[in-house]
């Protein structure tokens, strides 16, 4: 065992109880090859600079193709988009529906918070447009099913995941250098987010959203709650209506690489247990900033592991000297005869025996624009490949969610049927206690082992009514999904 720390039309109701009545004028116009492939961007981002805003900066320097419309929750967000995009001839909206009217719109690129992400990705479809979500598709596994079924119904058009390393040629390569058995038969497949989460705060009042917000708009299918967070923008990131945690957030990126290195399975593992919690700090955030998750895959399994903490001491300025061969976001695929991580594969003594050239997958934003064009849609690149690797993290969460808190050693004890999942539960703790927290005295939260059947995505067994409703949550009537 290596030192993994290197590591439909559709009867909906999005406008009440009608269904999202979309003129046929704006349903996607063939694209030939010399015309102009134009796109509305949805969700922009704290202060114009988040995910959204960098794709609306990043897909017009591609040829033929055209920034036509941008829509944001937040008129303020808008305001600094519109300031810095004078003399562009471009439309602003706050209601994402209403873009979704454009006939001049051909695809929309939505990088709005996690929640919302199905809801819109589904209305765009019904509005003819080519879809390109973020990570993570879906806010539940539910309704990554039903975007996944949505974009079955709609094979004119093309639905796209943000998860770029499936553009990335060097993971492809890692693959078929494994599959040559030069390194052995694959034994456990990694991923981490080793990532810098320091806390959100503490407020000791809900606060109402900004001004500028329309708030319905941006809960969306959530209840339109008081605001229980100094930061209305990107902290909703670890609060569970709106977020899914950082596995959930970068993790999506890396579970991803993880299934696609043991050949991208068409379902969800056997079973899932996560245990973790949310420590050195108290704030208004609810998930979890240190989390493992092993995910039971046959024959080969995914370990999952989330840390916010910094290396040691709580010392969030900077990362301290990292140890040989490092991997603190990333993938590592063990071997009986070595592994593979960060573009690099080792023998069982740390030697390096090959490079790959790996790129994180920069030509994503072009396979999406390709695919527009050509009318096919990559394999690797679909809502269905989209909603599995989201999904395997909400699993996770659930897990997490449904968990008890009991001592360190407690959950120790617990794990010692499984040694690869109490492994890496140990280099947690040691990860804790370089962090000043006295494991012994501090509770962790160790989750059920939840089961699901595979072909219908629901859990079953013990915990499974209580698992499954977490999995559905509940939608405003304006804001309901329309069933596929």
């Amino acid at each position: 065992m290596i030192h993994t720390s290197r590591r439909k039309f559709l009867k909906g109701s999005l406008y009440g109880a009608a269904s999202l009545a979309v003129p046929m004028s704006t349903w996607a116009r063939p694209i030939g090859a010399n015309d102009d492939i134009r796109i509305g961007f949805i969700g922009i981002g704290k202060d114009a600079k988040g995910r959204g805003s960098n794709h609306l900066s990043e897909f017009p320097r591609l040829k033929g193709c055209r920034a036509v419309a941008v829509c944001d929750a937040d008129n303020a967000v808008l305001d600094i988009v519109k300031s810095k995009r004078q003399g562009e001839k471009t439309e602003y909206y706050q209601d994402f529906r209403k873009l979704l009217e454009n006939k001049d719109v051909d695809a929309v690129v939505i990088a709005t918070p996690n929640h919302t992400h199905t809801m819109i990705a589904i209305a765009a479809m019904q509005a003819g447009k080519h879809v390109y979500v973020e990570k993570p598709v879906s806010h539940n596994m539910w309704e990554g099913r039903m975007l996944a079924k949505h974009a079955a119904k709609h094979p004119e058009l093309i639905v796209q995941h943000g998860m770029q390393r499936r553009s990335d040629e060097g993971w492809l390569e890692i693959k078929d250098f494994v599959k040559g058995g030069a390194i052995g038969k694959p034994m456990v497949s990694r991923g981490f987010c080793y990532k810098l989460r320091d806390n959100i705060g503490k407020i000791g009042s809900a606060v109402p959203a900004p001004a500028s917000v329309d708030y319905n708009l941006w809960c969306g299918p959530r209840e339109m709650e008081p605001v229980h967070r100094k930061s209305f923008h990107y902290d909703w990131h670890w609060q569970w209506p709106y977020g899914n945690g950082d596995i959930g957030n970068q993790g999506p990126h890396q579970t991803d690489v993880a299934r696609w290195l043991i050949d991208d399975p068409a379902t969800m593992p056997a079973s899932v247990i996560s245990v973790g919690g949310r420590f050195g700090y108290d704030d208004d955030a609810t998930t979890a900033n240190t989390q493992i998750a092993f995910y039971d895959f046959k024959p080969v399994p995914v370990i999952f592991e989330v840390r916010g903490l910094p290396d040691a001491d709580m010392n969030f300025k900077g990362r301290h000297p990292k140890y040989r061969n490092v991997v603190e976001v990333g993938n590592c695929l063990e071997c009986e005869g070595g592994y593979v991580t960060d573009g690099k594969a080792w023998d069982n003594n740390g030697k390096s025996i090959q490079s790959f050239k790996k790129n994180d997958g920069a030509g994503h934003q072009q396979t999406f624009l390709d695919s527009i064009r050509s009318g096919k849609q990559a394999p690797t690149h679909t809502a269905e490949t989209g909603h599995l690797s989201a999904a395997i993290a909400h699993m996770a969460n659930h897990s997490y969610r449904l968990g008890k808190e009991m001592s360190s050693g407690e959950v120790k004890e617990k794990l010692q049927g499984n040694k690869m999942f109490a492994e890496t539960y140990d280099r947690m703790l040691e990860h804790l206690t370089k962090n000043k927290i006295d494991v012994a005295s501090t509770k962790v939260t160790l989750g059920p082992m939840l089961t699901i059947d595979p072909a219908t995505e629901k859990y079953i067994g013990e915990f499974a009514a209580e698992a499954n409703k977490l999995n559905m949550e509940s939608y405003r009537k304006e804001f309901s999904l329309p069933e596929a």
